[in-house]
């Protein structure tokens, strides 16, 4: 792209490149090929019941009625790690922008704040002559929260979002875009109205919007989500193409990438769907190298706690929206079902949790449990996973582990006291007094149970009781949460685990941090539920 004042002979090029673009784009019209886009968004099951759910759907847009707004994707932000994910990002937004131009769809750069670098050039004038017409509504410099359409963004950004330690200074370094995005004949520059001014000139219906930042520029720019909204447009968020500034040390205390998810979230609620680079190139959308959220898979197969039921919901309202990646290989709920369904998937298990009773499954997947004990990997086990492989195998293709209590536990199931359930006393549990990280935010005061306490004894030395229980007016003591060390792998266990503990917070929070702590990763400091 050259820069610079027009000469004569330039302005007469300037009119024909426009001309040649505006052709192109009128060639692409009645008899061109629609866009077909797969959408996500976000919907309240019922008005004020503060439950969402997803839909996905397809649309078809004319490509001559489309255009892509690039939201400052600059050439160098104040934070580093932001200007990093930019660098890291453009070149698979470049390929997304050239497949766009090649179906005809309009491309406007959008690097706010540096437009005198753009000054004369070709893509600039173009913006510029688009005729000034009246909007739906008016379009302001910045459109800030919403709160009469929209709840307060899920992320505290409030110290301006940089997740570097020690953060940055902040500033204003970008001097334009970034140069990996190619700007061609028939693209245009600006960063004002004059977007939407171009929109109505060229009869634009449909928005795509991707760059940063999600939770700043990409919503409140004066050619981004929210003015083009109240201007009645079709807007589409590029999900895999943007990124957020918010500090992972902040609220909610999740991962920057998970932090990214709930602000697209947020957008997919209160403004419009999403959909991914994978529209435009096919293949795997695209994902940070950076972006590590661990795979947990669940094991189940029990029939009394209903931990088929529990942990599925707990996997959804704590942890997915927390970053990680959830899945479940499960057995039956009937005494003697012993084969797991998926059980391929604890080859790429970051973390196993296991929810088992008196179980013997495939010897393939009690191999694939081994393997990854052995590889040093770490485990969450709850309740009767205690004795959740202690049964005769109906045949030679499963296997049991008698001794999975004491050799990776960490210490003895021998049975439980007949306390528990609706007419016995109840577990009276009290955490123990310290600053150990999975007891983190955790309140001192008893935590009152109805399940039955179970008998634990003999822990190695390797263990580090975290809570205790007794029965209700007795002086019965059992550890009932506790982690082992042993042979450099991080196991967390508790024998709490009934259906009623769910319904507890604190129940909920020491599983949270537990799997914090067995992944080796900080504990947030501020434990949030989430619906």
């Amino acid at each position: 792209m050259n820069r610079g004042v027009l000469t004569p002979s330039g302005r007469i090029k300037l009119l024909s490149l426009v001309c040649g673009a505006l052709a192109a784009h009128a060639s692409t019209g009645p008899g061109a090929e629609p866009l077909t886009l797969h959408t996500r968004s976000q919907s309240e099951t019922a008005k004020g019941s503060g439950q969402w759910q997803t839909t996905d759907a397809t649309v078809q847009w004319d490509p001559q009625k489309t255009a892509i707004v690039v939201c400052d994707m600059w050439n160098q932000h104040w934070c580093q790690g932001a200007t990093r994910r930019v660098a890291e990002m453009a070149p698979r937004m470049n390929e997304v922008l050239q497949a766009a131009r090649r179906r005809g769809v309009f491309i406007i750069h959008c690097p706010s704040g540096t437009l005198k670098y753009y000054e004369g050039t070709p893509q600039r004038r173009l913006a510029q002559a688009a005729p000034k017409v009246t909007p739906r509504v008016p379009i302001q410099g910045w459109c800030a929260l919403d709160r009469a359409r929209e709840a307060p963004l899920p992320i505290d950004d409030s110290d301006g979002g940089c997740d570097d330690f020690p953060q940055c200074k902040q500033g204003g370094p970008w001097t334009r875009q970034i140069d990996t995005l190619q700007i061609q004949d028939g693209d245009a520059i600006t960063d004002s109205a004059e977007a939407y001014y171009l929109m109505e000139q060229r009869g634009i219906e449909n928005v795509i919007v991707m760059g940063v930042h999600a939770n700043m520029c990409v919503l409140g720019r004066p050619f981004s989500i929210r003015q083009m909204v109240r201007q009645g447009k079709h807007v589409l968020l590029v999900r895999d193409l943007t990124d957020t500034m918010y500090n992972s040390r902040q609220a909610p205390f999740v991962s920057h990438f998970a932090g990214t998810d709930l602000v697209v979230e947020h957008i997919e609620r209160y403004w419009c769907p999403s959909i991914t680079s994978a529209d435009f190139l096919g293949g795997e959308a695209f994902r940070f190298r950076a972006d590590h959220r661990p795979q947990v898979v669940f094991i189940i197969g029990e029939n009394e706690y209903q931990t088929w039921e529990t942990l599925p919901e707990f996997a959804r309202k704590e942890l997915e929206w927390r970053g990680f990646h959830c899945s479940f290989v499960m057995a039956g709920t009937k005494v003697g079902d012993n084969d797991f369904a998926n059980y391929d998937r604890i080859k790429q298990a970051d973390l196993v949790f296991l929810s088992a009773r008196r179980r013997t499954p495939q010897k393939e997947m009690l191999d694939l449990l081994r393997a990854h004990l052995s590889a040093g990997k770490p485990l969450v086990a709850i309740r009767t996973a205690s004795h959740g492989f202690d049964a005769k195998p109906p045949d030679s293709a499963h296997e049991n582990w008698p001794a999975f209590d004491r050799e990776i536990l960490g210490a003895h199931y021998e049975n439980h006291y007949s306390n528990g359930g609706a007419n016995g006393a109840r577990t009276v549990v009290r955490p123990v007094a310290g600053a150990h990280a999975v007891l983190a935010g955790i309140a001192t005061n008893d935590l009152v149970v109805t399940s039955s306490l179970y008998k634990s004894r003999d822990l190695v030395s390797a263990a580090t009781v975290l809570m205790w229980g007794s029965v209700e007016n007795t002086s019965d003591r059992e550890p009932v949460a506790w982690v082992n060390t042993a042979e450099q792998r991080r196991v967390f266990y508790t024998s709490l685990g009934a259906p009623d503990d769910f319904k507890q917070a604190p129940f909920r929070q020491l599983l949270v941090n537990g799997i914090y702590w067995a992944l080796d990763q900080p504990v947030p400091p501020r434990w949030v539920a989430r619906d």
